[in-house]
């Protein structure tokens, strides 16, 4: 059976979402095409997100539902590529399940991989962002870092919504990293991806699970997995440093150390190594992020662990 379009969407603690988000993308996408399946992915979801997509399923037997359930929460990453792992679709949506991201804009990106042969992805970015200028500027300083450290064009305010042709899922899916970073991921496996803008709405129900906190740990796990920059980043300090321990003992040796200036020279030297052992210590954490990230790796557990799959086929 030739699925057009799949829509993949990952779910945590949405219960009060999915109904909603069923109802519209039904209304918007069957104007489109009726040829279209709904992925839900519940990531360990703890209220009755489970319950509700469970019941929708029965109540819709005109829609084509999977419904993907892990064993525990796994993150939204994984979630993403189980449902694109499960998608069947000639074209793949991914988008989220609060409704902040309008399904009319999966209308839209579709009419134009249809019109457009050469395009093989349209990914949608933020027009303008409703957050506080403090988190806004922290992210466009994040995806000009991220740029220039991993050498791969990041669109500033990209997001993972995002419709794909099969060969782009098909070619996402088959990287085997552990650690996943979906963003760096679509912009490095290049294909021609056309970026156009979208507002983000309100959310209908309940808060989001993207705080500052979990913000910087995703930012950081990004440059982690896209670059060795912070690998190099104690040869570079290293040789400053050796730079500054030269010119200081040039300065002691033309001070005279029984004047006046011995005792805020001293506090200057304590203060350098301070700064120097911070430094060392700073750098070793980095190699044992790195050092972790490859272990996990290595291990070769699975990204996800599915707990129950249900498909329309079974109906």
């Amino acid at each position: 059976m030739s699925i057009k379009l799949s829509l993949v969407v990952p779910c945590y603690n949405e219960e009060g979402n999915v109904e909603n988000f069923l109802n519209e993308a039904k209304s918007v996408i069957g104007c489109y095409t009726d040829s279209y399946e709904i992925v839900f992915v519940n990531d360990g979801s703890s209220d009755s997100t489970g319950k509700n997509l469970k019941k929708l399923r029965e109540d819709n037997k005109d829609v084509r539902i999977k419904i993907i359930t892990f064993s525990r929460n796994f993150g939204k990453e994984a979630a993403m590529y189980a449902g694109l792992a499960n998608s069947a679709g000639e074209y793949v949506s991914v988008i989220d399940a609060d409704l902040q991201q309008n399904p009319s804009f999966v209308v839209k990106m579709a009419e134009i991989l249809d019109s457009d042969a050469d395009c093989d992805m349209v990914a949608a970015f933020q027009a303008e962002r409703k957050e506080g200028k403090a988190i806004s500027f922290l992210k466009k300083c994040f995806y000009k870092l991220i740029s220039k450290a991993s050498h791969i064009d990041f669109v500033t305010d990209a997001s993972d919504f995002r419709t794909m042709r099969r060969c782009v899922v098909d070619t996402i899916v088959s990287l085997p990293e552990y650690h996943r970073f979906s963003k760096g991921i679509f912009s490095w496996v290049g294909y021609n991806t056309v970026s156009i803008p979208y507002e983000v709405r309100e959310r209908v129900s309940g808060e989001t699970k993207w705080g500052f906190k979990k913000l910087l740990g995703y930012a950081f796990d990004g440059i982690v997995a896209y670059s060795d920059s912070l690998l190099k980043l104690p040869l570079y300090c290293g040789a400053l440093m050796g730079l500054i321990s030269v010119i200081l003992l040039i300065f002691a040796a033309v001070v005279d150390i029984f004047t006046s200036y011995i005792a805020p020279f001293a506090f200057y030297m304590f203060g350098i190594m301070l700064l120097i052992g911070s430094f060392i210590c700073i750098s070793v954490g980095v190699l044992g992020v790195y050092i972790g990230k490859i272990h996990a790796q290595v291990k070769q557990r699975p990204i996800y662990i599915v707990k129950e799959i249900l498909t329309y086929e079974n109906d």
